[in-house]
């Protein structure tokens, strides 16, 4: 059981980052902030590790293993519009994904850590930048983090509004999606509207490129292997009487395995490549892969369910992937460990992830400072082959 000062800190913690939110690669206060309070719990720590990213680390005698427990500071471009009190001060900026509370709760954290002599090893304090971008996970293991501060397995966490508030899902497998960007732009002719026959048109030819691609999920890919692909921005000619040159299409693509990703790509291209003969225009594709699937060991997702057993919260083993991504899988890609889901509670319109009405649940930081100490000490014991 937490006690409740830490609790009403960890409260306060989340509070002020809630209203001083920072964008990815902006995340200079919230470094700071971060920072100060490792150095009032006397807790050592290397800044700027792939950006403004922080690793602090605790050590106890008696053991050589090493765990990691990460959390990501920055915020999303969104208006606010929840009327809290602890709303965001930043026009345009707010912690619409709870980052706030997974860094207080790693605060909370590593206070319940280096209070407790029950245990040994080094536990290491992951405060990552850049989560939003998909790029600060994969910046800190560039910068030599695996090298500079090895560990043995990796957990986290990511609160999950319909789940139970304090429920905590530890599931084996695929849990969210490799995810990539979409960018097309079709070069056709210009031509008077009312002669479209003397045009190439760029802009029929993203209509059936639009409507062709959207079907790839439920034509190309096996049903039973989940893949989105999105189109979501068009932009093109303002001229009420002119067929467009030119049109740009965007959008993304998400997938829960590598070889259904590389599936998808090749359909996308196979596509762009068919419409562009079709309609004599040029086709330009280009797919930006974003993150890899985020994969829990089997072993890592037994620790974690352990682990909110111990503490006395409900568990699951059962709950469907996502198709969000995250890059804690850049994380998993080189050593095993698990990310599981906290309930945020009841999933109410408009206070969805990454939507202007969203906030995190104050009252499930206890729960998830509990768990993140105590997946630490079960991993720090168990003795698994990480071969």
């Amino acid at each position: 059981m937490i006690a409740e000062h830490l609790k009403q800190q960890m409260v306060a913690w989340r509070r002020h980052l809630h209203a001083n939110p920072e964008l990815a690669t902006f995340e200079v206060s919230t470094s700071d902030f971060v920072a100060a309070r490792l150095s009032e719990l006397g807790i050592p720590f290397q800044r700027n590790v792939g950006g403004h990213g922080i690793v602090a680390s605790l050590t106890r005698a008696g053991s050589s293993r090493s765990i990691g427990l990460r959390a990501d500071m920055d915020a999303l471009p969104i208006q606010e519009q929840t009327g809290l009190e602890h709303a965001s001060v930043i026009d345009g900026v707010m912690h619409a994904c709870g980052h706030d509370g997974h860094t207080a709760s790693l605060l909370g954290a590593a206070s319940l850590l280096a209070g407790d002599t029950d245990w040994s090893g080094t536990v290491r304090l992951i405060f990552q930048p850049a989560e939003e971008r998909g790029i600060g996970a994969k910046a800190m293991i560039e910068e030599g983090f695996f090298e500079n501060f090895p560990v043995d397995m990796l957990f986290a966490y990511h609160n999950w509004p319909g789940l139970p508030a304090g429920k905590i899902a530890a599931v084996a497998g695929p849990v969210m999606a490799a995810g990539a960007r979409i960018a097309i732009r079709i070069t056709g002719k210009a031509a008077h509207a009312a002669m479209p026959h003397q045009s190439r048109d760029a802009l029929a030819a993203a209509g059936y490129l639009l409507t062709t691609l959207q079907s790839i999920a439920g034509r190309a890919v096996d049903p039973l292997q989940a893949a989105v692909v999105s189109i979501t921005t068009l932009e093109t000619g303002a001229v009420l009487n002119q067929v467009p040159e030119a049109v740009k299409l965007g959008g993304l693509m998400r997938t829960l395995n590598v070889a259904t990703r590389d599936r998808v790509e090749a359909e996308i291209e196979r596509i762009c490549n068919g419409i562009a003969m079709a309609m004599g225009v040029t086709i330009d594709l280009t797919i930006q892969r974003t993150v890899l699937p985020t994969v829990n060991a089997p072993y890592a997702a037994e620790i974690a369910a352990r682990a909110a057993e111990a503490i006395g919260a409900p568990v699951t083993k059962e709950l469907e992937p996502s198709l969000a991504s995250e890059d804690f899988s850049y994380f998993l890609s080189r050593k095993p460990g698990a990310l599981v889901w906290i309930g945020n509670g009841e999933d109410l319109a408009g206070r969805e992830l990454h939507s202007p009405g969203y906030d995190f649940n104050d009252e499930i930081l206890p729960v998830a400072a509990s768990w993140l100490a105590e997946v630490a000490k079960q991993a720090l014991r168990a003795n698994p082959d990480l071969s």
